[in-house]
């Protein structure tokens, strides 16, 4: 049986590959053990016994100063917004802070962080053809959190990037339809609440692994900055594939570049079970 035709054109089946490699791997944890030369998993045993609790915090607080620059204050249909350099330098330097200082400096440092990736997605939107004066592309900004906090489970379950979307879609939808009906300043009603919570508690993921490298002991203000350079490269590498498949959705709908996509994510999954397996 010969395999099924792509729809897509050779170019775009390109665009789509390399927006699975950015989206499904190398994870941050990963990246991170690289780029410190360290397993984060030392750091892991160096965070507080309530960390769990500490994280949410954190993550829902970084979150709702996000979602309220995105959704208000901030003016992201600006045409001449900073390179993807000096977004990776500035978070450098609140890395740096964060190094020096340690875990306690995350409460200041990391909403301040989290609001310079928005404007580095935002950035990488634009770039891929989103009008980011309208909300749906403005939340399409924000799922990047969301989609850069994959877990082990979404990785055992094979649910992937659309798999994420999915859970993500119906909340989505209905703060969509909030925000259009009732306009942008209208942060605290249910659904919004509700849409925020679900973006920070993954958020949350990739925001522990951070701080596991943080707790690295003697890591430093050049680790902290290598760290944190590292997060906003992941983030903006998860942007980048996100928006890229947005790109090929509005040309060729979504149902052809996710049917796609899952072809793709089904092969590359078989080729690791060989390989396993040889």
């Amino acid at each position: 049986m010969s395999p099924p035709v792509s729809l897509l054109s050779a170019k775009d089946r390109m665009h789509l590959t390399e927006a699975y490699r950015l989206l499904e791997f190398p994870s941050l944890a990963v990246r991170l053990t690289d780029a410190l030369g360290k397993p984060i998993e030392i750091g892991f045993r160096h965070l507080p016994s309530n960390w769990g609790e500490v994280a949410h915090r954190l993550a829902h607080a970084a979150v709702e100063r996000a979602f309220n620059v995105a959704l208000s204050t901030m003016n992201l249909a600006e045409r001449k917004p900073a390179g993807n350099r000096l977004y990776q330098f500035a978070s450098g330097a609140c890395g740096a802070v964060g190094g020096f200082f340690g875990l306690p400096a995350l409460l200041v440092e990391l909403p301040l962080s989290t609001v310079l990736m928005l404007r580095a997605i935002a950035a990488i939107a634009r770039e891929q053809g989103e009008r980011l004066e309208h909300p749906e592309a403005r939340l399409a900004c924000l799922q990047v959190f969301a989609l850069g906090g994959r877990s082990a489970n979404d990785d055992a379950a094979e649910t992937g990037y659309y798999g994420v979307r999915l859970a993500l879609a119906t909340l989505t939808a209905e703060a969509l339809q909030f925000v259009q009906a009732h306009g942008i300043h209208r942060q605290g009603a249910p659904v919004l609440v509700r849409l925020l919570a679900v973006l920070a508690e993954r958020f949350g993921i990739a925001l522990t692994e951070r701080a596991a490298a943080l707790a690295i002991p003697l890591l430093g203000a050049a680790g902290g900055a290598t760290i944190n350079v590292v997060f906003m490269q992941y983030f903006q590498n998860v942007a980048r594939g996100h928006f890229a498949l947005r790109r090929l959705e509005r040309t060729y709908g979504k149902s052809v570049v996710e049917a796609e996509y899952r072809r793709l994510h089904a092969v590359v999954q078989a080729n690791r079970r060989y390989r396993r397996a040889a």
